[in-house]
């Protein structure tokens, strides 16, 4: 299938200022991730920003750039403005792969974008927890399938909760338990990207922190590729870099 992919990349940052920047291996962070967007067979990679700073760098390492207004709410509101620049049709397949993702496996993004149809205008992806430590960590969003691989919810809190294992102490996973990290890679048909901007706000996706809950909050169908393994970590933290660092 056809799809491209758009990267949104900010210099501000507050806990690694001017992450997108970053060297590796001798090229900047989000020109790292441009590169393995590349290898998912997207037809097109594009980085939006609203920094002069990386559109040179990516103009310097052969990669599309187009610069975007600074006062976008979401990376999603900052796609949204490219790829109506690009004039994509209303069923062209968006991808956003966040800039600090250098590590991102190729596959899983061309995977994501096959799920998008006209039913089913977002896809994400989830993989599933094998950690107890990682089931009740809050900074690990877990998410809740059907039987079609679509989300229920999302959450920071432990879903679904065993009842009687988890009010053990400590607290037990039962036989047959699976619980399932969210991955934040997503993918849209252009015409509800570019409508997503404009649907209200869910006051759940406000108590969690989760701007994907406003989706299912607005009654739309999001579909969950499945991934039996874990991606590579982004970049967060300056522990996160020199980890990536020592990789390239």
């Amino acid at each position: 299938m056809s799809f491209v992919v758009i990267v949104p990349a900010r210099l501000a940052s507050t806990r690694l200022p001017n992450k997108p920047l970053a060297d590796l291996g001798g090229k900047p962070m989000v020109v790292r991730t441009a590169e393995r967007a590349l290898m998912s067979g997207a037809t097109e990679v594009v980085v939006a920003t609203d920094h002069s700073d990386i559109f040179a760098v990516c103009r310097e390492h052969g990669i599309a750039a187009q610069m975007t207004r600074s006062d976008h709410q979401s990376g999603t509101d900052r796609i949204a403005e490219v790829a109506a620049a690009m004039g994509l049709s209303s069923d062209a397949v968006v991808v956003n792969v966040q800039g600090d993702e250098p590590l991102i496996d190729p596959g899983l993004i061309a995977a994501t974008a096959a799920l998008v149809n006209a039913q089913t205008p977002m896809a994400t992806a989830a993989h599933p927890i094998h950690e107890l430590q990682d089931l009740f960590n809050p900074n690990f969003v877990k998410v809740v399938l059907d039987k079609m691989n679509r989300a229920l919810y999302f959450s920071r809190a432990t879903i679904p909760w065993a009842r009687d294992a988890f009010a053990q102490q400590p607290p037990v996973v039962p036989i047959g338990f699976q619980a399932m990290r969210h991955i934040g890679l997503y993918a849209y048909q252009n015409q509800f990207l570019q409508a997503y901007p404009s649907l209200p706000i869910s006051p759940i996706e406000q108590i969690e922190a989760l701007e994907q809950l406003r989706v299912l909050w607005n009654g739309f169908s999001l579909a969950v590729h499945v991934t039996d393994q874990s991606p590579a970590a982004g970049v967060d933290t300056l522990e996160d870099l020199q980890r990536v660092r020592t990789f390239f």
